[in-house]
């Protein structure tokens, strides 16, 4: 792992643990044990070292929707979209964690924001925006499920596979109406 992976990975960890606006550059430097100019140098603010987390899963997020787009719509495109995304979530579990927990914080970022964008392409590729609105709310629901279903892992599941497989029953549930009759 190169520096500026390493600066991402421990500040990623400590924005989870203490949150975005509590976190300095200075405290993630010190958990680094380099020189906060090390970390300006890979970094200019704080900010960019988010976008650079943020990106990475977004690039993933982007490739999703690129592969969605050139599907045929239906139910099959719809499922295999969300086993896509589950499976990118389950990669990035700490970093979704962080978002949902630290929204407020992170509304107001470009990052942020682009994040936001891409969830809502996510979300017109499992209900198209002339949907009627119930379905709209339920692709919604199912993007919500894939996030918020890897923090059950600690308490009510045994494996991962077992959370894997309920966000997949449930956002798969979510998704299965044909919003368009495709």
């Amino acid at each position: 792992m190169d520096t500026r992976e390493r600066i991402m990975a421990e500040a990623l960890d400590l924005f989870a643990e203490r949150g975005y606006e509590k976190t300095s550059l200075r405290e993630i430097a010190e958990r680094l044990d380099v020189s906060k100019a090390a970390v300006y140098y890979h970094f200019k603010t704080k900010d960019d070292i988010f976008t650079g987390i943020l990106d990475s899963l977004m690039s993933r997020v982007d490739a999703i929707i690129a592969w969605g787009q050139e599907q045929p719509p239906g139910a099959g495109t719809r499922a295999a979209i969300v086993q896509r995304y589950t499976a990118e979530i389950r990669s990035s579990v700490k970093l979704i964690r962080f978002l949902q927990e630290n929204q407020a914080s992170l509304a107001h970022l470009d990052a942020g924001q682009r994040f936001k964008a891409k969830m809502k392409g996510l979300g017109q590729l499992l209900a198209p925006a002339e949907s009627g609105l119930p379905d709209r709310m339920r692709a919604v629901a199912a993007i919500m499920v894939m996030h918020v279903g890897w923090m059950f892992r600690e308490e009510h599941a045994k494996s991962d596979q077992e959370i894997e497989d309920a966000i997949l029953l449930v956002a798969g549930e979510l998704t299965s109406s044909d919003p368009l009759g495709t």
